[in-house]
């Protein structure tokens, strides 16, 4: 993972229980047949806990960098928000996603400009393309962050990317190909990539996340 610059600051205690939610979809770029989500998440979140809500409702295990990028309206150019690190240019800065609330992007943003991009892994260049699907009423019977629908299970990490997933899918479905079995070995045994269940997702705690990806940094 690239060095972060020093974080200086924690994200926010744990939240009431929401009044609202956000709903997004998100698709993962460059599949097919498309793996794909579907969550809310408190309208209080910030970029930081919808990143780690992302994570756990695609499948990744958070061992690289990301960052969403989306069109500033007023300013009139692209926002980088995610994770300061020293090998980002100076002049393409990324704001810390846990100190920017996701309503100020999306809650008051004209239909037209209600999407954003989500990378994760700069080196397999995973990109995502995540809608803003509008905001609802929070029901008391269930619990948020939530994840309401999807399909098909997320491409292991550090697979290669969207070229790299396909020459996988193939070797893990033939048998007879030379490197299956090393691939099944490598995927940690039998692959089914229309596996997914939307009950199953769990969900961590951002605050929880942030501290074990900042340990170091972190103030006591």
């Amino acid at each position: 993972m690239a060095k972060v610059r020093s974080m200086r600051s924690t994200p926010a205690a744990q939240r009431k229980r929401p009044k609202r939610v956000h709903q997004f979809l998100i698709v993962l770029s460059g599949t097919d047949p498309i793996v794909w989500r579907r969550i809310q998440v408190p309208e209080a979140y910030t970029f930081w806990d919808l990143h780690v809500a992302i994570q756990d409702a695609m499948g990744w295990l958070d061992y690289h960098l990301h960052e969403f990028r989306l069109l500033d309206t007023e300013e009139k150019q692209i926002v980088s928000i995610g994770i300061p690190s020293e090998d980002v240019p100076d002049d393409r800065p990324v704001l810390p996603g846990w100190q920017v609330a996701v309503s100020r992007y999306f809650e008051s943003r004209p239909w037209h400009a209600l999407s954003a991009v989500y990378a994760y892994d700069f080196g397999d260049d995973w990109e995502h393309l995540l809608v803003h699907e509008g905001m609802e009423p929070a029901e008391s019977a269930l619990a948020y962050p939530r994840c309401a629908s999807g399909a098909r299970r997320c491409p292991p990490e550090d697979c290669g990317g969207v070229h790299g997933y396909a020459d996988f899918l193939q070797t893990i479905s033939n048998p007879r190909h030379p490197q299956h079995a090393s691939m099944k070995q490598w995927a940690g045994g039998a692959y089914d990539p229309d596996a997914f269940d939307p009950t199953a997702v769990v969900f961590d705690d951002p605050r929880k996340r942030w501290k074990q990806a900042f340990e170091e940094e972190a103030p006591k």
